[in-house]
């Protein structure tokens, strides 16, 4: 057990301890007059004893002396913190309802700018980046490849087959440059390509009502110089109107249509004009067949043989 426990301390006798701190705190002359050395305590006590006397208290001598000792000893006296982290924490509780207002403002709108920018900015720049990552990897290199294999496949001379590796080559390369609006121009390229050479048609000259048959330009590079074109349309075995990439010769461009112009020599063109101006309907009507394997038709009508053509998508 400890000393607490040995001299027990009622509930009155500590009170009228601190009433006798107190009272001597009141009384600073006192205190500097009395307390200023151990052998003048008995008179503090006596003057004490008198002053609690004359207010009708009777106060035991033990208590009085406990009073004196425990002013003494600082033992009731109030020692303000240190200043620290602590007392600085605490001084912020305290205060809470002053800052803390704020302080929900203030994370309200951090969070708000925080979620704003991970939904507009961050989250689609994670979005694009994986699927870029996913196309430069992926699907680009499979269509990629799936369009060269289908392409030299069918391609009917070195030539093509030599075409069809320039543009596989093309697309490796910007896979490799991780350029992916250029890695899919080269698999459009390609897939064009491909798809071209799978086509075989025949290449019939327009001959319905109020739609024309063929036109003849001032050349680009001679304005005394004009070409002649009859404008066909590309009709499968089945006989269904075909859309097919052509490259205009005056905008050097691949359009995908389903009529174009190909030039002709002026004698072909005229006996086509003759054909039609009798009844409006052009019995010769066939001016060539494009082959699945090649790239280009090949004029078969007569007095065409051998001929350089070339084509225009608008007139």
């Amino acid at each position: 057990m400890t000393d607490v426990f040995e001299k027990p301390h009622h509930l009155d006798d500590v009170m009228l301890a601190m009433d006798v701190v107190d009272t001597i705190r009141h009384d600073r002359a006192l205190v500097a007059r009395d307390m200023a050395s151990v052998e003048r305590r008995e008179d503090l006590i006596d003057r004490l004893r008198g002053i609690y006397k004359a207010q009708g208290i009777e106060v035991p001598d033990s208590v009085l002396m406990d009073g004196v000792m425990a002013l003494e000893n600082e033992r009731f006296a109030y020692h303000p913190p240190k200043p620290g982290l602590s007392t600085k924490l605490a001084g912020l509780y305290i205060r809470r309802r002053k800052w803390l207002p704020l302080f929900y403002t203030l994370a309200f709108i951090l969070g708000s700018v925080t979620a704003v920018n991970y939904v507009g900015f961050v989250r689609p720049a994670q979005l694009n980046a994986s699927k870029t990552e996913q196309l430069l990897t992926q699907d680009l290199p499979a269509q990629l490849s799936a369009a060269y294999n289908t392409a030299k496949d069918l391609a009917a001379t070195d030539g093509l087959k030599t075409r069809a590796d320039d543009l596989f080559a093309l697309g490796q390369t910007a896979l490799s440059d991780r350029d992916v609006g250029r890695a899919e121009t080269a698999v459009e390229a390609l897939e064009n390509f491909a798809r071209t050479l799978n086509q075989s048609y025949t290449m019939r000259i327009v001959s319905r009502y109020n739609e024309a048959s063929g036109v003849y330009l001032d050349s680009r590079d001679d304005a005394a110089v004009q070409n002649f074109y009859l404008i066909v349309e590309a009709i499968d075995a089945a006989g269904n109107v075909l859309s097919v990439d052509v490259e205009d010769e005056d905008y050097q461009r691949v359009e995908r249509v389903t009529k174009f112009g190909v030039r002709v020599p002026q004698s072909v063109f005229n006996r086509v004009a003759a054909d039609k101006k009798d009844d409006q309907i052009i019995q010769d009507d066939i001016l060539g067949v494009k082959q699945r394997g090649l790239d280009l038709p090949e004029l078969t009508i007569s007095g065409a043989e051998n001929f350089a053509t070339g084509f225009i998508t608008e007139w």
